[in-house]
């Protein structure tokens, strides 16, 4: 039997990041390639109806007890676009506190000072980036201990659920539910496993949005401007200004939401932004996307219709009103971290899962912990410790019956 290490250092090596901008599915080919390892893998260990379809999603089945719930383990296999996931340099290093020289050649480290969280992890081993990767925690890690959760179950002999497990795509580019087959899946319940530190186990999330922001100039020779340039920049950058500062990311935490500036692009006679809206409350959420149509509005009105055009487009809702109904989801996976000796730490996602849209489409789908720190960037990292108890975690959700 393979090791959650074993499996997480061979998963990383592939490079599965989505991207945004195709219309695919999924979003780039070479996800398939670990979709089809995972299959072959699966086939090996057992899994007689392992198999991925034409849109990059793999399913799975380890038969239980047909008395007991049918329980679904989801993971996705693309990672975030945020930073390179190609050639990642993976090793494993023993912490016992201070910082950790990650490449010496380009003096990158990974320091206390800078990441707090490391303080949770003295005397453990940390599997780190070569600070010039994200290294793939989120979410190759919920993939490995999926995988290895289930190759317990095969081999344990002991009663437990049936166990659908379920790998997607592009869940980083917010389309990791739109094609999941929820009637060929057959759950009663599932779980994400997509979350961060050990305990972690959230069932709401925020409401998302996105937004687009153009803005049309004008450009004429600077030496005969006078009354006739408009700049689109400098339009862009007034948007910006309307909304509140104090709802920035970095200004932000807990239930709080935020507007987030992505990217910025333009010249004189056209600028584009890209923004995401999140809130965990509904209302404070329409809010927020009504502050954005008045700023456009308010422009509009000063330079003229059709300088500012704004698009927006709901991603996904907050679980909680879907999970409140079956609160006994959650229970059982609070129980089952008592019963392995961790501490449950509920509290809400400050983003999003497969499992929030899962959720709204009649799945209740909370999510549980992988490990991982720092996702999303290079100094991403996790303690092979943490894996191992996520591991026992997902058996016991299975057979602690």
């Amino acid at each position: 039997m393979k090791t959650v290490t074993e499996r997480f250092l061979r998963y990383v090596r592939f490079d599965t990041q989505s991207d945004e901008n195709s219309e695919a599915c999924p979003s780039t080919p070479k996800q398939k390639l670990l979709g089809a390892a995972l299959v072959e893998e699966m086939k090996e260990m057992g899994i007689a109806d392992a198999r991925m379809d034409e849109n990059g999603y793999v399913y799975g089945t380890v038969p239980g007890d047909p008395e007991l719930p049918t329980i679904g383990l989801i993971s996705h296999m693309d990672t975030s676009p945020d930073a390179s996931g190609a050639n990642i340099q993976a090793r494993i290093v023993s912490y016992n506190g201070g910082d950790v020289c990650l490449n010496e050649e380009k003096g990158i480290f990974l320091r206390e000072s800078e990441y707090a969280c490391l303080q949770n992890h003295h005397g453990k081993h940390l599997i780190v980036t070569d600070g010039t990767t994200l290294l793939g925690a989120d979410d190759k890690a919920g993939v490995a201990e999926i995988m290895t959760a289930a190759e317990n179950l095969l081999h344990c002999g002991a009663r437990h659920a049936t166990l659908k497990i379920g790998f997607t795509p592009d869940e980083e580019i917010g389309r990791g539910a739109d094609r999941f087959d929820l009637a060929h899946f057959g759950a009663d319940y599932a779980y994400t496993v997509d979350g961060g530190a050990v305990g972690e186990l959230e069932y709401e999330n925020f409401n998302a949005a996105s937004a687009t922001v153009t803005v049309h100039g004008l450009n004429i020779h600077p030496g005969s401007a006078k009354d006739k340039m408009v700049n689109s920049q400098l339009i862009a950058m007034e948007f910006e200004s309307l909304l509140p500062v104090q709802q920035r990311p970095e200004y932000t935490e807990g239930y709080e939401g935020f507007f987030h500036l992505l990217s910025i692009r333009g010249e004189v006679e056209h600028t584009q932004m890209q923004y995401i809206l999140r809130d965990h409350d509904l209302e404070k959420f329409q809010e927020k996307k009504a502050v954005m149509t008045a700023a456009a509005e308010f422009l509009n009105r000063k330079y003229g219709a059709g300088t500012v055009e704004l698009q927006m487009k709901d991603s996904y809702f907050n679980m909680k009103k879907c999970i409140e109904p079956c609160m006994y989801v959650v229970d059982r996976a609070i129980a089952a971290m008592e019963a392995v000796g961790i501490a449950p730490k509920v509290c809400p996602i400050r983003g999003g899962t497969d499992g929030a849209r899962l959720s709204y489409e009649g799945l209740p789908c909370p999510n549980l912990f992988t490990g991982g720190e720092n996702f999303h960037g290079r100094f991403e990292f996790i303690p092979v410790e943490d894996m191992e108890l996520a591991v026992r975690l997902l058996t016991q959700l299975l057979a602690g019956f």
